[in-house]
């Protein structure tokens, strides 16, 4: 059996621990929010097989990683020189980089910051959401179009749903896997008025057939000790983002690329996933293929492993 192991590097003046199995070329795997690098356990002993370098950190604000305290220091700027600091400590030049959710947010932008950096990009659950760039600063639009209960709007207040959510970081995530999953597919993304974030997510009677209790005692023990306020972080960073990443209005990701989403995801029907699900997505020149999963919601490569481990090592064969 492939062994893991895990490590801490320095990634350009953070501390950031990962998980990696094999060797051979770079894949670096991204996680979301709120999950952490064990969220790719699937993948790095299959890859590792395969003949690749997987690497799966925590992020920035997660895990064993470190947790910068002011908001302003979770940018998208900020999570990229992550990455192009992980593939300098690992003593490469050019990586894969895939990710799920705010990772593949971030391997996104990686390759649209960073093309010389990134030989290719696998993109799960959630597509480029970067053009066209939007006139209004993201949260107005927002407001104006969901409303002050969406959940996007609810982590702007400070230390609200940090707390909320780390009151009980275990029945926060068994709530939150068991909602946006395939097999449940009830997440409400809107609080209630006088509610909070656990109000759009169900209490489960039993947890969802792709997540163990150990597996779920992993991810507790690991917001038990890092907390929310860094996953969280990262929304409160979107208007930041928007003004920061201006220059590259109507940029296109030019690496070869790969979308992997599942018909039961809240990012299912959004017009770019729906850009990326026919081919023609002028922001994607490259796209080589998207793959989509009946059935599966929201926690893509831990829902459907061996489809995502299957999608990923055939693309990376491609390359």
């Amino acid at each position: 059996m492939t062994k893991i192991t895990e490590r801490f590097v320095d990634a350009g003046g953070i501390r950031m621990h990962l998980a990696e199995a094999g060797s051979g070329p770079l894949v670096l795997l991204l996680h979301g929010f709120p999950e952490s690098w064990y969220s790719w356990r699937h993948q790095l002993a299959a890859l590792a097989e395969a003949g690749y370098h997987a690497v799966a950190p925590d992020l920035r604000g997660y895990g064993h990683t470190d947790r910068p305290d002011r908001v302003e220091d979770y940018t998208m700027l900020h999570l990229v020189g992550d990455v192009i600091g992980l593939i300098d400590a690992l003593g490469e030049q050019r990586a894969v980089v895939a990710g799920h959710d705010w990772g593949a947010n971030v391997a996104w932008h990686t390759a649209l910051l960073r093309p010389d950096r990134v030989r290719a990009v696998a993109g799960l659950s959630v597509p480029q959401l970067f053009s066209p760039r939007p006139v209004t600063a993201p949260l107005a639009t927002m407001r104006t179009e969901i409303g002050d209960g969406f959940y996007v709007v609810y982590f702007q207040q400070p230390g609200v749903a940090d707390e909320e959510l780390g009151r009980d970081p275990r029945a926060t995530l068994r709530r939150f896997f068991h909602s946006a999953s395939g097999e449940e597919a009830s997440w409400q993304l809107v609080v209630p008025p006088g509610g909070g974030f656990l109000d759009t997510v169900a209490e489960p009677d039993n947890l969802p057939g792709w997540l163990t209790e150990g597996d779920l005692d992993t991810f507790t023990a690991q917001f038990e000790h890092a907390g929310f306020t860094g996953g969280v972080n990262y929304y409160r960073n979107l208007d930041r983002n928007w003004a920061l990443l201006a220059p590259w209005r109507s940029a296109a990701v030019l690496p070869p690329a790969l979308f992997i989403l599942g018909d039961r995801d809240v990012t299912f029907t959004w017009p770019e996933a729906k850009d990326l699900i026919a081919g023609g997505s002028t922001v994607v020149p490259n796209q080589r293929e998207t793959v989509v999963l009946p059935g599966c919601g929201h926690w893509t490569q831990q829902e459907r492993p061996a489809e995502v481990n299957q999608a990923l090592i055939a693309f990376l064969r491609s390359l």
